[in-house]
């Protein structure tokens, strides 16, 4: 799969401008994007620790994946991201390592970036996104 680092660390949370508040004026880390993933019904905003962003995800529908996740188990940690050449390339050799796949395809992401991720029941319980530009 070629991954070269981790890109982001996906976070759900029930309001993005408290959670914001939060990682700015508790652990002084500064937002530099606030995005909306309409297709995803899921709104985002970035925080950059070192090389790897903080990515808080804010659901825009209870119907959404955010808005059903944190409905099941709460706030916390949703998934762990990993940057890879071609994210395409990648789903489809996890597929024919025999991994299950959530996106057979790779589609849009925040920030303009290829995504599609690996079902958790396949990744030891953690949904991994794989990414590229």
């Amino acid at each position: 799969m070629n991954i070269s680092h981790i890109e982001h660390i996906g976070i759900a949370v029930e309001n993005l401008s408290e959670s914001i508040k939060y990682y700015e004026e508790i652990l002084g880390m500064k937002c530099y994007a606030i995005e909306e993933v309409v297709d995803q019904k899921v709104k985002t905003a970035f925080f950059l620790v070192g090389n790897t962003k903080i990515e808080l995800l804010e659901s825009t529908s209870p119907d959404g994946p955010i808005g059903k996740f944190i409905e099941k188990k709460g706030q916390g940690i949703h998934h762990i991201a990993f940057a890879v050449p071609d994210a395409d390339k990648a789903l489809k050799q996890a597929e024919e390592k025999g991994l299950q796949l959530v996106d057979k395809v790779s589609r849009k992401g925040a920030e303009g970036l290829n995504i599609g991720f690996l079902h958790p029941k396949s990744t030891l319980g953690v949904l991994t996104e794989l990414c590229s530009k």
